[in-house]
């Protein structure tokens, strides 16, 4: 039976009351709450005993899960950390369900406070949160999807402190890996973008030889190596060059064939005598005590 909107908001403020009054090292169990959520819970789970498509099963639990939002956002509003197994059932059935990033939110409190799994799990919670969340992502990711990237990076920071085997951690590492390679456009390649790649599946390939990103890891480098031959041999300045032999005191506008100073333009008569100093040709340099000359008449300069 579906909870109307005060119904709704009346469960959300007794479940963050009755979390914040329970202790860390206790459990929810007592809390009037929990103890309906538990039992709705247990019905459910018999529900789900009676679909055998697990394609069924994930879509029942996407229709059952928002009944537990307002407790859900209850208690890790306020919640100490008490254990819960109402909590860690529903971060696994929105797992289930497709729903990573309410997964993912109850998943950093469930670590956060060392929540363990209900019994009939046999993984730690930081190790079964890795996993799932990988499997979700290889299992799109091979039909050719695209899952979430920041999905599978908050998965990775939330899961780096906790203990798990290499396959598991290699596994979430490869679906990062080839996220980060989806979004990859070989007409414009983006060297940060392939170097974090390559950094995630030579990782998991390093914790977990078989894990199946060799290839990847492959295509990284060669994008790498168009990527690094692609670039300019000198990174220049986006200037043209500076001619040295020009004169550093003409005009860009004054500045004169050094084959043509010397002569008026369009004109065969010689210039007069007194040349203005910028006129004059100081491209080369002059020999050191050579005499100089009058350009004007060819005549040596009086003393």
């Amino acid at each position: 039976m579906s909870l109307t909107l005060a119904q709704r908001t009346q469960l959300r403020k007794r479940a963050a009351l009755q979390a914040a009054e329970a202790a860390p090292e206790r459990s929810m169990a007592g809390a009037t709450a929990y103890e309906q959520q538990l039992m709705q819970l247990n019905q459910d789970r018999l529900r789900l005993k009676q679909v055998q498509s697990e394609q069924g099963k994930a879509e029942l639990k996407r229709l059952l899960i928002p009944a537990y939002a307002p407790y859900i956002e209850g208690v890790l509003s306020a919640g100490n950390g008490a254990q819960d197994d109402v909590l860690t059932t529903l971060m696994v059935w929105c797992i289930d369900a497709g729903e990573f990033a309410d997964a993912l939110s109850i998943g950093a409190y469930v670590l956060k406070h060392n929540l363990k799994m209900p019994d009939r799990f046999e993984r730690t919670t930081g190790c079964l949160l890795a996993e799932e969340i990988a499997n979700a992502a290889l299992k799109m990711q091979k039909a050719d999807g695209e899952f979430p990237l920041f999905v599978l990076e908050q998965a990775l920071t939330i899961t780096d402190p906790h203990d798990m085997p290499d396959q598991v951690r290699a596994k979430l590492l490869l679906a990062t890996g080839k996220a980060l390679l989806s979004k990859v456009d070989e007409q414009q390649l983006d060297g940060e973008l392939l170097e974090q790649a390559k950094a995630h599946l030579a990782k998991a390939i390093d914790l977990h030889g078989s894990c199946g990103g060799k290839k990847d890891l492959e295509r990284v480098v060669r994008l790498l190596k168009k990527h690094a031959e692609s670039k300019p041999a000198e990174t220049g300045t986006g200037e043209p060059p500076v001619d040295e032999t020009a004169n550093p005191e003409q005009g860009e506008g004054d500045q004169t064939d050094p084959g043509e100073q010397g002569t008026d333009s369009g004109t065969a008569t010689p210039p007069d005598t007194e040349q203005p100093t910028s006129d004059k040709d100081e491209s080369k340099p002059s020999e050191e005590g050579a005499a100089a000359t009058d350009p004007g008449t060819g005549e040596p300069p009086a003393n």
